[in-house]
């Protein structure tokens, strides 16, 4: 695995926190103010205690497709590893798929969706 920061990962809940992100990578990520067209966010309630503790919650958001027109979601885009990656895979329950998105600003990047949708890669 790299240890450059190759893979773009997009997040609109918990992962934006510098809490999960000190227990999740080590450090602090940084990123840019980026949204999700054609999405709307709504929430549910996760059970996995490690998850809860790294988060502060059992209720995450996530994120569905849309047919409203103007539905986005909002949040930040974000320059990982390969391990890091792997790391947020590892912290995302099974109500989440890891899906790759194009952004507002055109960027393609991974994002958690919703399992249930058929969205994911």
């Amino acid at each position: 695995m790299t240890t450059e920061a190759t893979q773009l990962l997009f997040s609109y809940g918990t992962l934006q926190s510098e809490q999960v992100q000190l227990a999740r990578f080590g450090r602090l990520l940084t990123g840019t103010p980026d949204a999700l067209p054609g999405y709307a966010t709504t929430y549910i309630t996760i059970t996995d205690p490690e998850v809860i503790a790294a988060s502060g919650t059992d209720r995450h958001p996530c994120v569905l497709p849309s047919a409203r027109e103007g539905d986005d979601v909002e949040g930040t885009l974000f320059r990982i590893t390969d391990a890091e990656l792997a790391a947020a895979d590892d912290y995302e329950v099974d109500d989440y798929a890891r899906s790759e998105v194009v952004l507002r600003s055109g960027t393609a990047a991974w994002a958690y969706l919703d399992a249930g949708s058929d969205t994911s890669a």
